[in-house]
């Protein structure tokens, strides 16, 4: 098949690069206008920009419906992944087979644009991939495929993702198979949920809440937007933590460094905090902060 990619992410990349050796044509590219970013606001162009100018696949970057549609015009499929924009029913219906998505969760759970930190913050021990037909709504297409994944303890969104993006292959490979075999996709079934996008405001970390959901936060919101606290007035990343197996008690905020452990105060038990990003610095261990710090009796972050 004639195909095209719609995306954004650094989560494409691996389907992008098998798709150049599918047996299938990868037309083009599309991917959302460079936009400025940073503190110095330079341009900057996509990840999947980016992969389609080194690979010398046709790269456009519309912005515009009309634009979209003439992109789509000669095509058989269009896949996206996190593109980052509602197509409107008429767009769908251009390529030959229409177009299909490539969704970081396990569907209708987690519709939205952010189902991975989502699943993690609600403490999920699975997720998945799901591949679905296009329709007008957010995530709400009859499904092709799915493959399900168990979400570790440990992961945080970044290996999550990093892991889905690889599974997602399979995904497509899977779909474009049933596709091209006039399998029709079958409708979603299940209790539906919605993954809204992260604000800066909600990934602030409250001391007072539970070790568990504070865990859960600090691993689903890295790297973006990154949960964070203030420690001495100024703002303090946190990447990396567990939940503590001494039964030592802190106030909720309370800093203390017991056994070369960086132990933080929740509303329970406490947080070892092991890796973290002071205002200004790069992302260090907690404990080397710690020794810079030198914490007052009693002192606490939040």
């Amino acid at each position: 098949m004639r195909l095209g990619v719609a995306a954004t992410p650094e989560v494409a990349l691996p389907t992008l690069s098998w798709l150049q050796t599918s047996g299938h044509t990868l037309v083009r590219v599309i991917s959302q206008p460079d936009k400025p970013s940073g503190r110095g606001q330079e341009i900057h162009s996509s990840p999947v920009s980016q992969w389609a100018k080194a690979n010398s696949i046709e790269l456009v970057n519309p912005a515009t419906v009309p634009e979209i549609n003439k992109a789509l015009s000669d095509l058989d499929l269009l896949i996206t992944i996190g593109y980052g924009r509602i197509l409107p029913a008429q767009t769908l219906a251009i390529p030959k087979h229409g177009c299909i998505n490539l969704h970081f969760s396990l569907l209708p759970k987690f519709r939205g644009a952010a189902p991975v930190q989502r699943a993690i913050e609600s403490g999920e021990s699975e997720s998945g991939v799901t591949v679905f037909a296009l329709d007008p709504g957010m995530d709400t297409g009859p499904i092709y495929t799915s493959i399900t994944v168990p979400i570790e303890p440990t992961m945080r969104s970044y290996e999550l993702l990093e892991k889905l993006s690889v599974i997602g292959v399979t995904a497509i490979e899977n779909a474009l198979i049933a596709i091209e075999s006039g399998i029709a996709p079958v409708a979603q079934t299940g209790q539906a949920s919605i993954a809204s996008k992260i604000t800066r405001e909600e990934a602030a970390l409250d001391w007072n809440a539970s070790s568990k959901t504070l865990h859960n936060k600090i691993r689903a919101f890295y790297p973006q937007p990154h949960a964070w606290t203030n420690f001495r007035g100024q703002p303090l990343k946190i990447s990396a933590a567990k939940i503590a197996g001494s039964d030592i008690k802190l106030e909720p905020g309370e800093l203390r460094v017991v056994e070369n452990e960086c132990l933080i105060g929740t509303g329970d038990a406490c947080l070892v905090l092991e890796t973290l990003t002071p205002a200004g610095k790069k992302e260090m261990s907690a404990l080397d902060w710690s020794r810079g710090a030198r914490f007052e009796s009693s002192e606490r972050c939040g």
